[in-house]
């Protein structure tokens, strides 16, 4: 019964990473929820889950012309900076608190998400 999950713990995050709307957030959830795994260690396994999921998904997305290049070099050099950053500040952290602040910040954006009024 635990691979069932698996499989569709995967199928689900595929659909979202393939969407490009973070599958990685629903991965730590089951990480974190369903096999037990310590915050830490699911978010350094969503960090290896990113990089072929992402690999499969841009190619569908560029050629869609989904992706601005004009905002790449800025957009990535800005990510690269503020993730070595905060990948430093989450393994200093305790898993507990890293484990509140994800929480939190998944509260903060679903309200934001629920209560977003659509601008035509």
């Amino acid at each position: 019964m635990e691979w069932i999950i698996a499989v569709l713990a995967g199928a689900a995050t595929g659909v979202l990473s393939g969407l490009g709307v973070g599958g990685g957030s629903l991965l730590l959830i089951y990480l974190t929820n369903f096999t037990g795994a310590a915050q830490n260690l699911a978010q350094g396994i969503n960090l290896l889950y990113f990089l072929p999921a992402a690999a499969t998904a841009m190619p569908a997305h560029v050629k869609n012309g989904y992706v601005e290049r004009q905002a790449l070099v800025p957009a990535i050099c800005a990510g690269l900076v503020c993730s070595a950053l905060a990948a430093w500040a989450a393994t200093a952290m305790d898993v507990g608190l890293l484990r509140k602040c994800f929480g939190g910040f998944l509260l903060v954006i679903g309200l934001r998400e629920l209560f977003r009024e659509d601008k035509p």
